[in-house]
C-alpha cells in the first residue's frame, strides 16, 4: 500500500499493510525496520502481528531509493544515504496514517527494532497522547528533554551485550522516572542486538520467543 508522506523524502510512501481475519476495527501496531530497508524478517513481524488481531502497516524506508534491495548489506548502504531526519518523517507519517487507517480502532501501538528501535522511542515523544503502547527493541534511547511529552507505556527489550544501546539506560531511566512515563524494562541474558531477528547468528530463539510474548500481552492490553 502507499500513504502520503508530507515532509519525508517522497511525497508519497510504500508500506507493507497486514489485516487480520474478520470484519474489524481492529488495534493498529506499526512496525519500524532496522537500518536496512523492510527486508522479509520485518514483513514476517508484521504478520505476527496481524496474526495476533492487530491491524500492521511495516513502512519502507527505502521506497524513495525503489525499495528494499534483496539483501541487507545493499539495504543498509541504502538508508545511510538517506535524509535521516525525513526518514523519521516517512515513519511518523506511516503512524498517522494507520491510526486513521478505516480497520483502525483508533488504537495506535509502535514496535521497531535496532533503528526502529530509537524511532519507536522517538515516536513516542512526536506522537504523545495519539499513541497508545510502545514496545522498542534494542533502541536508542529518546532526547531527554523530549521524555516529558511520552504519554504512552513503553515496554523495552535491551540485550544483555549491547553496550552501545545500554549506556544511554541510566539517563533515559530517570527521565522516564521524572515525566512519571509508565515503563517496564526486560534485558535477555546472554544476547546481543539484533537478537530477535531469526535471519542473522545474532538470533535467540527463547529470548526473542519471550519478548513477543510480552510484547503481546502489552499491545492486548493498552490497545483492546
Amino acid at each position: 500500500m502507499s500513504y502520503p508522506s508530507p515532509g519525508g523524502n517522497a511525497q508519497t510512501m510504500r508500506g507493507y499493510l497486514v489485516q487480520p481475519a474478520g470484519p474489524g476495527p481492529f488495534p493498529a501496531v506499526l512496525v519500524v525496520h532496522e537500518n536496512r530497508g523492510l527486508n522479509p524478517y520485518i514483513e514476517d513481524v508484521a504478520r505476527r502481528c496481524a496474526v495476533e488481531g492487530f491491524l500492521a502497516l511495516a513502512p519502507d524506508g527505502l521506497a524513495p531509493l525503489g525499495g528494499y534491495p534483496g539483501n541487507d548489506d545493499d539495504g543498509r548502504e541504502m538508508q545511510a544515504k538517506l535524509d535521516q531526519a525525513k526518514l523519521r518523517t516517512d515513519m511518523l507519517n506511516g503512524a498517522r496514517h494507520l491510526k486513521s487507517h478505516k480497520l483502525c480502532n483508533g488504537k495506535l501501538g509502535v514496535t521497531g527494532f535496532c533503528w526502529g528501535g530509537g524511532t519507536t522511542n522517538w515516536l513516542a515523544t512526536v506522537l504523545g497522547a495519539d499513541l497508545q503502547a510502545g514496545a522498542p527493541f534494542y533502541g536508542a534511547a529518546a532526547e531527554t528533554a523530549s521524555v516529558p511529552k511520552i504519554k504512552a507505556p513503553l515496554l523495552i527489550h535491551y540485550a544483555e551485550s549491547d553496550e552501545r544501546i545500554n549506556a544511554m539506560w541510566p539517563a533515559f531511566e530517570a527521565a522516564l522516572k521524572s515525566a512519571s512515563v509508565r515503563h517496564e524494562k526486560h534485558t535477555y541474558p546472554g544476547t546481543q542486538h539484533g537478537f530477535h531477528n531469526n535471519s542473522t547468528p545474532r538470533y535467540n530463539e527463547a529470548a526473542a520467543k519471550l519478548a513477543w510474548e510480552r510484547t503481546v500481552a502489552f499491545f492486548r492490553k493498552n490497545l483492546a
